[in-house]
């Protein structure tokens, strides 16, 4: 199994060497891996401490000068993929790479791809209301689609690179992971739930998410289920 770990970065100076390092070194079931960071136009250090850094020839870099969105950045990265499998990791360290490990096997057991599903702790939500509104958007998701996922924004996946490529994705900001997950249930693809490590960082530490945001994602999972 080879992997392509797939990393769209913006202003993460604080976090981008670790969380790329993460990468590289998280225990996988994998017999090769790359990590592809796309550098999305930051305002800050980002783009010059990666440069800087000495990387491993299974590191690659991409730089972009106009910021593309999450999915824009994921989408670009996708296309120069090696991996027959690719997963989506943000460059936060919201989310734990080692936990990939849980996820690959079901690929190999005949699932199309495999969903992270958060658990929601004191130490590990961001608020109240971010819990609420995340339940909120998945179980109207759910009734859209007549599935039952858990966590349908959830960050982490894992799938085929050639199923990725052939979602036709086109949302470029936050409404990327709530598309993801739309086009597997549109098409019926046989999804499996791994629950996987989260923190949330505060708004000091550079959280992006707004209410207005989830209000995107529901707009999303509107537009695929009846568009």
């Amino acid at each position: 199994m080879d992997l392509s770990i797939v990393m769209p970065a913006f202003n993460e100076e604080a976090t981008i060497i670790e969380a790329v390092q993460a990468a590289l070194d998280a225990e996988l079931p994998v017999d090769g891996r790359e990590v592809i960071v796309v550098e999305n136009g930051s305002r800050d250090r980002t783009r010059a401490l990666l440069r800087a850094h000495p990387w491993p020839p299974e590191v690659k870099i991409i730089e972009v000068d106009d910021n593309r969105g999450k999915g824009g950045a994921v989408r670009l990265a996708v296309e120069q993929a090696e991996g027959t499998y690719m997963a989506v990791l943000d460059a936060d360290l919201e989310y734990d790479p080692v936990d990939y490990a849980k996820m690959l096997p079901p690929l190999r057991d005949g699932f199309d791809a495999v969903l992270g599903t958060r658990y929601w702790q004191s130490h590990s939500a961001f608020g109240y209301w971010y819990v609420i509104g995340n339940k909120a958007i998945s179980t109207a998701a759910n009734m859209m689609f007549n599935s039952y996922l858990s966590d349908c924004m959830v960050g982490m996946k894992v799938m085929p690179v050639e199923l990725f490529r052939s979602l036709r994705l086109s949302e470029n900001g936050f409404g990327f992971d709530a598309e993801v997950v739309a086009r597997l249930l549109r098409r019926k693809a046989r999804i499996y739930e791994v629950p996987v490590h989260y923190r949330a960082r505060s708004r000091e530490e550079g959280k992006k998410l707004r209410a207005t945001d989830g209000l995107r994602m529901l707009k999303v999972f509107l537009k695929c289920r009846f568009s």
